[in-house]
């Protein structure tokens, strides 16, 4: 589900610096944090929903950090965070070329061509002028599923966003706690059932480290998380209250709204 613009004139404050472009007959153009950030994304394949928008939210940047983001997509968490903190910089990286140029024409739209820029590399190889250690934070929502255990949608970019390929979650979160620089943080999303792989990865690691539930409703079973670590720390785990989605109802709940709408700076 999508936050689109509420008004006319946040659709003009995001265009306000971005180019005059046409949208393209395969490309739908979406609005998030209440029209703050204009997307453009395929009708067909992968569609950023909210995961990337609590992505954005959960990460305490400060003024002059770096973030580093794998599988940046069609750019969605990376220019949230930058709309967010208007002091950041993100470096992100996709394997797909097409989706690299989508990306950069995202970030272009939204006026953020100093602050983002979007590279292609595959994670598992070796990264185009990007240092190990060069970031404060690294981010990261990766596939869901495992590649043995998952139905392969036949539309391959959705496939490809959320099954594993050759990167598989140990990859994932090797590269951000290579890139992060030490006492640094990173911040993944991903489904509740596979937090014990993901301790299990960070054990001896990384500490400090947060666990944030995303409840769809109160009293439901959390289907996803959000995980924040610090490398090089020992801190213990804290399990976080976390956020409820939904009220009975079916609507957002007003902390969620808030943080959608980007009225909320960020996740507690």
């Amino acid at each position: 589900m999508l936050v689109r613009c509420s008004s006319m004139r946040g659709r003009e404050a995001a265009l306000s610096n971005a180019p005059d472009m046409t949208v393209p007959a395969n490309l739908s153009e979406d609005f998030f944090l209440d029209g703050k950030v204009t997307l453009r994304q395929p009708i067909d394949g992968y569609r950023a929903a909210i995961d990337p928008i609590m992505l954005a939210a959960a990460i305490d940047v400060k003024p002059g950090d770096k973030v580093f983001e794998a599988g940046t997509g069609h750019g969605a968490a990376a220019i949230c965070l930058a709309r967010r903190c208007a002091n950041c910089s993100v470096t992100g990286i996709d394997i797909q070329p097409e989706i690299v140029r989508l990306a950069n024409d995202n970030v272009a739209l939204n006026g953020l061509s100093g602050r983002v820029q979007v590279l292609v590399s595959d994670l598992v190889g070796p990264l185009p002028g990007l240092n190990a250690g060069a970031f404060d934070h690294a981010i990261a929502n990766p596939p869901f599923l495992d590649i043995n255990s998952a139905d392969l949608s036949p539309v391959h970019g959705r496939a490809l966003a959320n099954v594993e390929g050759e990167a598989t979650l140990s990859n994932w979160i090797d590269l951000l706690l290579t890139m992060v620089r030490m006492k640094g943080a990173i911040t993944l999303i991903q489904r509740a059932d596979r937090l014990d792989e993901i301790l299990t990865l960070l054990q001896g690691r990384a500490g400090d480290t947060v666990v944030f539930p995303l409840w769809p409703k109160k009293g439901v079973p959390a289907k996803r998380i959000i995980i924040r670590a610090r490398k090089g720390v020992r801190t213990s785990m804290t399990i976080s209250p976390g956020l409820v989605l939904h009220d009975n109802n079916g609507s957002y709940t007003k902390k969620a709204d808030a943080i959608l709408r980007g009225s909320a700076c960020r996740i507690s």
